[in-house]
């Protein structure tokens, strides 16, 4: 009956989170559909202008995660002043890194736009300083959303945090052709849409925080602000950087499939976006584990053992419906996205191949959920990187076999970290030395207080 339950909580929490996650992407597809109708520049500044962001979305999760996990353990404890010093410590996050990044990356913008196209000092360079100038100062919406949705799920409310994800992404979609087109400003206009869409939804976010009893409360001066701001930073920077090494990671095996050839470097852009569909649902997971875990650890009870067998088991059936949906369908998905001779093969074969590596991913990422919320992040991180620079040496040593030999690299080396995750998993379930508990104890309060 306790399975059933933590099962259905999951569920409960996961579902939203999927809605969110995906409609985020799909916005950034049919965006990326209108900037195409202005030609190749203006698809590579957006291009590239969006993976930046992506990176920089790294940095505030320290504190939409770390804020995820405190208030959620407040709320178990239904300590108040708890939960004031975790909502506190996010917003206190948030003013310190926004102007760093927003008015830095300004600054830098035409720099920045030449680094990451290459050193191109032409049209797409000036393109993708344009989108920057609106983006990065916009960037502090972002931040602040990110935020409000971490003291939302944190409260237990996903569906919340899926609305505004919903909002912010149907006003882009229709703001998009509106600006870019009928007022002509291009991809400038594509910027501004996406910062619009966003400022509504954080808007009605404030509101329901408002609602909710969760907007900032007034600290105990300075000193106790600078605590809750650490509070936050040690609860999310693992976080933070789990998320950071797994995209530098992708980049990087991106370099190596480049060696294999140019057909296939294509296929295998193409054939990752194709996945999304299903990773996404494993990070819903993840989040949903990651709040419920910290919920019953403030609530004085530790369920780990149980809540990630739920969690693991969630995610392995969905690991194991994408990779046998990907089995029979890849060549119609490839010829969906357009792909043709060549790449439609090479993708084709690529969607076939990459079974096993999504059902070892689905179940790491899972579990990694019950790190997270047990405040065990930092043991987390370190597998990632581990694992990460041991795929990277594998998909080097293996890429003489093509794309078949990097999904064979990205499996091993993903089989290494379940074994690694699932070993430190097992010891939760073995009761402490008196002395550990009291330590564990001891860490738990300082993280939510």
């Amino acid at each position: 009956m306790e399975a059933v339950r933590h099962r259905r909580t999951l569920v409960h929490l996961a579902c939203p989170v999927y809605v969110e996650l995906l409609a985020g992407v799909t916005a950034g597809i049919v965006n990326m559909v209108w900037v195409a109708r202005l030609g190749g520049d203006a698809v590579a500044a957006v291009a590239v202008a969006t993976n930046v962001e992506n990176l920089l979305l790294g940095v505030i999760l320290v504190a939409g995660s770390g804020t995820t996990v405190r208030v959620a353990r407040a709320r178990g404890a239904r300590d108040a002043a708890a939960l004031r010093s975790a909502v506190r410590g996010g917003w206190a996050l948030w003013a310190l890194v926004t102007p760093v990044v927003a008015v830095g990356g300004f600054l830098a913008r035409e720099p920045l736009a030449r680094l990451v196209l290459g050193g191109d000092d032409g049209h797409a360079s000036a393109l993708a300083s344009g989108y920057f100038a609106i983006a990065l100062p916009g960037i502090a919406v972002f931040y602040a959303t990110n935020v409000v949705d971490g003291i939302l799920k944190g409260a237990g409310d996903t569906r919340t945090p899926m609305r505004l994800s919903l909002l912010a992404n149907g006003l882009i979609l229709v703001l998009d052709p509106l600006l870019v087109f009928g007022l002509d400003l291009g991809v400038r206009g594509a910027a501004v849409s996406t910062v619009l869409g966003r400022t509504v939804a954080l808007t009605c976010g404030l509101a329901a925080l408002h609602r909710g009893s969760l907007l900032l409360r007034r600290g105990s001066g300075f000193t106790g602000l600078v605590s809750d701001l650490r509070g936050t930073a040690a609860t999310g920077l693992p976080m933070s950087a789990d998320f950071l090494v797994r995209m530098t990671g992708a980049l990087a095996l991106v370099a190596v499939v480049a060696r294999i050839g140019v057909s296939e470097v294509a296929a295998y852009g193409i054939a990752t976006k194709a996945t999304y569909v299903a990773t996404m649902a494993f990070y819903a997971v993840r989040q949903a584990a990651s709040i419920h875990t910290a919920h019953l650890l403030g609530a004085g009870r530790d369920e780990r053992p149980e809540v990630g067998r739920q969690a693991l088991l969630l995610a392995g059936c969905l690991g194991l419906t994408a990779a046998v949906v990907l089995l029979g369908t890849a060549q119609w998905i490839m010829r969906g996205f357009g792909a043709e001779g060549e790449v439609a093969d090479a993708g084709t074969l690529f969607l076939r191949c990459v079974g096993p590596y999504l059902m070892l991913l689905a179940c790491f990422i899972a579990l990694g959920g019950v790190f997270e919320g047990s405040g065990r992040a930092r043991s987390l991180a370190r597998v990632t990187f581990c694992g990460t620079v041991l795929q990277l040496a594998f998909a080097t040593g293996l890429s003489g076999w093509g794309l078949p030999g990097v999904c064979l690299a990205m499996a091993l080396s993903m089989a290494v970290q379940c074994a690694a995750v699932s070993r430190m998993h097992r010891r939760t379930a073995r009761p402490a030395p008196h002395g550990d508990r009291r330590r564990s104890g001891r860490v738990s309060s300082r993280r939510v207080s």
